[in-house]
């Protein structure tokens, strides 16, 4: 339209927050102990009332807003057990930053290979924005920080005789794989909180993080990934985590 202003950017105030979170979380993550449990706790908290205001909107029974704050409550625990859980032992800061890390690159590949190429949309009638070009461009992005994980700690692990090409022969197809299931579920943790968002009839969850919305805006993705695993955990491995969790920080 002839006249009008253009819309101005909040790129500036996106990165701004960015890095503060960023350094926030770095920060006590590279402390650990109890540091890392507030923070972790903190943002479960601020979650978890997000999502009661969600549920508020969109749910009118007390039966049903009954249930939706109970499934609420396990999903977040879950996750929070994971990240505690990451943290714990000799390569605690290693793992959890592993975790953090490829949801990031999941969401920097997703955006980019998304705004890039564009092409079909994976379910316009809950997230517009999100392609199947975005998907891959997230898988790519998961698979590239996995692949530097296992490559770095195979290459110096005496078992494979320091030999490069061998330790990328094993990290390469296990980083493809667990790059496309970690996309995959962090992308459907998004879809989840959106299609929660659509039914509130809200854009964002929250105002708390200038230019990113609320914390529930900024972690669906890792929620959903923790949750997942911290499952996987509990169902296959139940029996082993108190011993693992006893090694040393």
């Amino acid at each position: 339209m002839a006249g009008a202003e253009p819309k101005k950017s909040d790129l500036g105030v996106r990165t701004a927050s960015a890095l503060v979170m960023v350094a926030i979380a770095g920060t006590a993550l590279w402390l650990g102990g109890s540091v890392w449990a507030v923070l972790v706790a903190m943002i479960a908290t601020g979650v978890y009332y997000e999502w009661s205001q969600l549920v508020q909107r969109f749910e009118p029974g007390l039966g049903g807003r009954i249930v939706w704050m109970s499934a609420g409550f396990v999903y977040l625990a879950m996750a929070a057990f994971l990240l505690l859980f990451l943290r714990m032992g000799t390569y605690g800061i290693a793992r959890a930053l592993l975790l953090v890390t490829m949801v990031i690159a999941i969401d920097v590949g997703a955006y980019f290979a998304g705004r890039t190429f564009g092409g079909p949309k994976i379910a316009p009638s809950i997230s517009p924005s999100k392609t199947w070009a975005g998907l891959f461009g997230g898988m790519a992005g998961a698979a590239t920080v996995l692949c530097a994980y296992l490559y770095w700690f195979l290459c110096f692990d005496p078992a494979f005789g320091h030999c490069a090409l061998r330790s990328l022969d094993m990290a390469l197809p296990r980083a493809l794989l667990g790059g496309a299931v970690f996309a995959v579920v962090a992308q459907a943790g998004d879809f989840f909180e959106s299609w929660m968002k659509r039914r509130a009839g809200v854009k964002d969850s929250g105002t708390l993080i200038p230019g990113h919305g609320g914390l529930f805006d900024r972690v669906d993705g890792l929620l959903a990934v923790c949750f997942v695993l911290g499952a996987v955990l509990l169902l296959f491995h139940g029996h082993d985590l108190a011993q693992i969790g006893g090694q040393p920080r």
